[in-house]
């Protein structure tokens, strides 16, 4: 074999490898580049589940405050409707205070029982109970039990023949969930 077969030989095999080489490299980079662009896309999707994750926890917050407002709208109604029924109660016994014919225990005890009667006596939930007089004497004795999410409360109290409260007492227990 010449040497000019032999340098045309190793010039084609250097050219072969140089172009195999090309190849791969050139192989090798669509790969990475697929790859880049499924990573992109894999980062993309967790951004937007994030987003909606943040958008979730924001309208949960929302909704939360919502109720907490609500909750607290609803005992400042409850709180204000006790005072309505506290001062319609005062009003009937200073009316029967001023009626010659009427005594005002007997006003605040049918008060107090027709209150009972229609169950509002307290916040959410109001079992009401006994109310009347106790004994010979004519003191008046009531009972409320009211309960909410969170508290159960019960709440009794006597007055004696001339209206005045002798006894109020008031328990408070948290609801076991």
């Amino acid at each position: 074999m010449s040497t000019g077969a032999i340098i045309a030989i190793v010039v084609g095999v250097l050219i072969l490898l140089a172009l195999l080489w090309f190849l791969g490299r050139a192989g090798r980079e669509r790969k990475l580049e697929s790859r880049r662009t499924e990573a992109r896309e894999i980062r993309r999707e967790a951004e937007v589940g994030s987003a909606q994750a943040d958008r979730t926890r924001a309208e949960s917050e929302a909704q939360a405050a919502e109720a907490k407002r609500q909750d607290a709208l609803a005992r400042e109604r409850a709180a204000s409707a006790d005072e309505q029924h506290q001062e319609a109660r005062e009003r009937h016994i200073e009316a029967a205070k001023k009626d010659p014919d009427a005594d005002p225990d007997e006003a605040a005890a049918e008060f107090d029982q027709r209150r009972a009667e229609r169950g509002v006596a307290g916040e959410t939930g109001t079992t009401a109970g006994e109310t009347g007089t106790t004994g010979g004497d004519q003191s008046v004795e009531h009972y409320e039990r009211t309960s909410d999410p969170n508290v159960e409360r019960e709440q009794r109290f006597e007055r004696d023949e001339e209206g005045d409260v002798v006894r109020d007492e008031t328990y408070e227990r948290p609801r076991n969930s």
